[in-house]
């Protein structure tokens, strides 16, 4: 019988071997004590097992509090676990309450991650998965050979749907290639969902017809399942190609409802991630998290960036990039969304650390705020990724540009 393995990252006060069985049989068909039915067949076919044990360092302080253990040593670890299918079947909520459910309330951990997943090869055919992807993506703007360049439309809340439009009529004709409404933004107030529809779709379909380019505009659509379909419905209806869903919020059930849709590219926003990720021994890690993502269908996803706003390390954000691009069961990657205080400048060290250009490179303020305009800051961010990929440095891309050169003189000490 197929087997799915989870890797964890651990602490615990205990022996290395008990803590682990103690995960083993909370997260499978033991529990405290022996019962009556708890046999060994039963145990044989159901129970997860212990595969490895790498031993780590240690510390004299626990990682995570705990009321009920004394003061000792606390050994990290890296283990293995695995769970017969037979648990679970193809079930994605049932799958996360195995893999994360209450194993990060156990007594014998001070510390626990999941830092990846590997799944067995059934997973391809019970699972679309990804349905556009790099290429897809790439095909629906007609971007090749470069990251594709988004922004957000700032501010966040507050513009009307006319209001709107007109700034996505200014990036449009400057040639942005993809824009997205902000996190905060659902239906509000002021931009009742379908009228902000209609008012950028409007704008979006005329230029399209004038230059034979077609802006990718992310919807979030996020929202309680039955409106999400209707608002998913509404934005293929008016030509969009795209919406966005905020997936800690919406979960994996929902997300995975909708992008079997078909009809759309996702774009996977991670809000609330620092929540899930940035205590080092408690939470998941990217690498894991994505492939969740991956089969409940999302194109794209975020991943933060080199010298963001934001507490992650550059070495975290590229291997998230990594784990993006890493192919996943039937072969399809997905697009990692660069952001978080990104503009051009940011663009030669994230080439040199990972060596590509299939991103969705996001830049806000980055855009918005540039000397010349949003279409200054749309060739500026182009001029940055073409002098990256060249191997030019800052200076040398700026001595050629002087878009990006006027970006330089403004972000380059922020």
């Amino acid at each position: 019988m197929e087997r799915i393995t989870a890797t964890y990252y651990i602490e615990t006060p205990l022996d290395l071997e008990k803590a682990a069985q103690v995960l083993a049989g909370e997260q499978s068909s033991g529990t405290f004590i022996a019962v009556p039915g708890e046999t060994q067949e039963l145990k044989a076919r159901f129970a997860a097992r212990v595969e490895s044990i790498v031993k780590l360092d240690a510390s004299t302080e626990p990682s995570i509090p705990s009321i009920k253990l004394k003061p000792g040593t606390y050994q990290r670890a890296t283990i293995k676990v695995s769970w017969s299918i037979e648990n679970f079947g193809y079930n994605l909520p049932v799958l996360i309450s195995t893999l994360q459910g209450n194993l990060y309330e156990l007594t014998q951990f001070t510390g626990l991650k999941l830092m990846d997943i590997d799944f067995p090869t059934s997973y391809s055919s019970a699972y679309k998965g990804t349905r556009f992807g790099i290429e897809g993506c790439r095909k629906l703007t007609n971007v090749y050979g470069r990251p594709l360049i988004g922004t957000i439309i700032k501010p966040s809340i507050g513009m009307s749907p006319e209001q709107t439009a007109a700034l996505v009529k200014t990036l449009a004709e400057a040639g942005i290639d993809f824009i997205k409404d902000d996190e905060l933004l659902g239906s509000a107030a002021n931009s009742p969902f379908e009228k902000r529809v209609d008012a950028i779709m409007e704008v979006i379909n005329r230029q399209a017809d004038i230059t034979g380019k077609k802006v990718m505009y992310a919807f979030n659509i996020s929202d309680e399942l039955d409106q999400m379909q209707r608002h998913y419905e509404k934005v293929v209806s008016a030509g969009g190609t795209c919406a966005m869903i905020s997936l800690n919020s919406v979960g994996l059930a929902g997300v995975k409802k909708i992008c079997d849709n078909g009809a759309l590219a996702i774009h996977g926003h991670r809000n609330g991630w620092g929540m899930l990720n940035r205590h080092p021994l408690l939470g998941i890690e990217f690498p894991a998290y994505q492939k969740l993502w991956r089969l409940a269908g999302v194109d794209q996803i975020h991943v933060n960036g080199i010298q963001n706003k934001f507490w992650e390390s550059d070495d975290s954000v590229v291997t998230s990039i990594e784990a993006c691009l890493t192919p996943l069961l039937g072969g399809y990657s997905v697009l990692p969304v660069v952001s978080s205080g990104q503009w051009g400048g940011q663009a030669p060290e994230t080439y040199r650390r990972t060596k590509t250009v299939d991103l969705l490179y996001m830049a806000g303020g980055g855009i918005m705020a540039h000397p010349d305009g949003p279409a200054g800051g749309v060739l500026a961010l182009q001029q940055a990724w073409e002098g990256a990929v060249a191997g030019l440095s800052i200076e040398q891309i700026a001595a050629k540009y002087p878009e990006f050169n006027n970006s330089v003189r403004l972000f380059g000490n922020k």
